[in-house]
């Protein structure tokens, strides 16, 4: 399947499986399929064959049902990436005709079985583990920033961070490392308990969920946008206090401390930004949109899908068009 879950790839699976009456969906790899997979369940349990039907199903359509079901046929993932999907109730997919990436929640069922196995996640790409890894650091941020945060789920945001920073680091220095690639899965698990307790993500998720259908992947797009969006929040004084926690984490952490070092950050000046850029930097991974292609004429029908996300509008700082254009416009080059 392509990236960002496409409806039309979505309806063809959702034929496949009428077909052979399938009583289970089994996922082997990255997000996009775990999203799909939970869609596919979804759509069968409300006998979905076309667009017009599964924009029935979305919270947000002007025609919406009221007769949703709830997915019966259950889903057991083998995820190979950190996006960590496998671990929600709600699940992403991208409008192939307007581009647009919609969220499907109310009655949608979350897999049954999710199975581990870091041998197996060595199959995977450097660069998709390590930015897939940078999602699941941003679901802790964002969940750590936001201003509707509770102590459990900020507990399970630190305890995701302690793991996921030092478990990316070892990976991107020795790929074979198996402890290293298993407390990245068990990270990434702890940032999805953060995020599904209920508490509202920021811009960087709201927005990456567009820059998708432009032609980053999902991992790439946390890389872009949470250095940006710490630092436009903080510059608003949005979350100065939970930011400033969260720095004092980060530099406890030895393997992060010593990249700070290398790169010359001073404790006392290097805010948010400064440090998530510096680590991802340090892990190889993209931080531009420049380096997708994706220039200034595309930002205005990025920041106009991005204003319809939910979290985009339960960002730190409230978020106009021309706040999100901002961030963008960080995030150019």
């Amino acid at each position: 399947m392509k990236p960002h879950s496409l409806w039309s790839e979505i309806l063809e699976i959702v034929d496949d499986t009428k077909k052979c009456e399938a009583d289970l969906i089994v996922t082997l790899g990255a997000g996009s399929l775990t999203d799909a997979a939970k869609i596919v369940s979804y759509a069968l349990a409300n006998d979905v064959s076309t667009p017009d039907e599964l924009d029935s199903l979305c919270p947000t359509s002007s025609h919406k049902r009221h007769d949703i079901k709830p997915s019966k046929v259950p889903v057991a993932c083998i995820p190979t990436t950190l996006s960590g999907g496998e671990y929600s109730s709600f699940a992403g997919a991208t409008n192939d005709k307007t581009g647009q990436k919609h969220s499907f929640s109310e009655a949608l069922q979350g897999p049954a079985l999710v199975i581990l196995d870091p041998q197996l996640t060595t199959t995977t790409p450097d660069r998709v583990w390590l930015s897939t890894g940078i999602k699941a650091v941003d679901h802790c941020v964002e969940t750590l920033c936001s201003l509707e945060s509770d102590d459990a789920a900020d507990e399970d945001a630190r305890n995701g961070l302690a793991k996921l920073i030092p478990g990316l680091i070892k990976s991107k220095q020795n790929p074979k490392d198996l402890e290293a690639r298993l407390q990245c899965q068990l990270g990434a698990r702890d940032a999805m308990s953060a995020c599904t307790r209920g508490v509202p993500l920021g811009a960087s998720h709201g927005i990456g969920h567009q820059l998708g259908p432009a032609g980053v992947s999902h991992g790439d797009t946390s890389c872009i946008l949470n250095p940006a969006v710490c630092k436009y929040n903080y510059r608003k004084g949005a979350n100065v206090e939970r930011q400033n926690a969260i720095i004092q984490i980060l530099w406890e952490d030895p393997k992060a401390r010593e990249i700070f070092t290398q790169k010359g950050l001073n404790r006392e000046t290097a805010d948010l930004g400064d440090l998530m850029d510096a680590i991802i930097r340090a892990l190889d991974l993209p931080r531009s949109l420049g380096e997708f292609g994706i220039s200034e004429e595309k930002l205005v029908d990025i920041a106009e899908h991005s204003l319809k996300d939910r979290w985009v509008n339960t960002n730190p700082a409230p978020l106009d068009k021309e706040g999100v254009l901002k961030i963008l416009r960080m995030s150019l080059v």
